[in-house]
């Protein structure tokens, strides 16, 4: 695959990644709440394969992009831009296999919780969006890289202007 492309595919991944956990964090978590003790555990069931198909599995996609983007990616963009966004990536996985499924697997099998509802909403909040809005902050930044690179290189592929000037 071109640079380009990897470029472009992880970028795609990480901000629909990102709105879509942000529709998760701020959406459906917080109205976690009005779901009725009776129904909770049907209601996360029926809904986890929806997020692990919609939200985890794009941004696991995102995450491979961005370790491809290590060994090819558009020249514009400097490695330590590709490695701070797997670093900071690295948190939100880490943050989710040690903390949030833990909480989704209680949740899950024992009903609703509003104490870890709440412990959900806080980790999800400081361990995963604050870390994933600086990995697209990341990936806007190199996209302003890559475009100002094509910018300046279209302007030198450009023949003089030889127009008279007006006097």
């Amino acid at each position: 695959m071109r640079p380009r492309w990897i470029f472009l595919i992880a970028f795609a991944l990480v901000f629909y990644g990102t709105g879509a956990a942000v529709i998760e964090s701020f959406v459906n978590y917080s109205s976690w709440h009005l779901i009725g003790a009776d129904e909770f555990i049907a209601y996360h069931q029926f809904i986890s394969p929806r997020v692990l198909m919609f939200l985890v599995a794009p941004l696991l996609l995102g995450t491979a992009f961005t370790i491809l983007m290590l060994w090819s990616r558009p020249a514009a963009i400097p490695a330590w831009a590709v490695w701070a966004a797997i670093a900071v990536q690295a948190v939100v996985w880490a943050s989710t296999v040690t903390i949030q499924v833990p909480i989704q697997f209680q949740l899950s099998d024992h009903g609703l919780s509003v104490e870890l509802i709440e412990r959900l909403i806080t980790t999800n909040f400081w361990l995963r969006r604050i870390p994933y809005a600086i990995c697209a902050g990341l990936f806007l930044w190199m996209a302003a890289q890559v475009m100002g690179a094509n910018e300046m290189q279209s302007h030198n592929n450009e023949p003089p202007n030889t127009a008279p000037k007006p006097t």
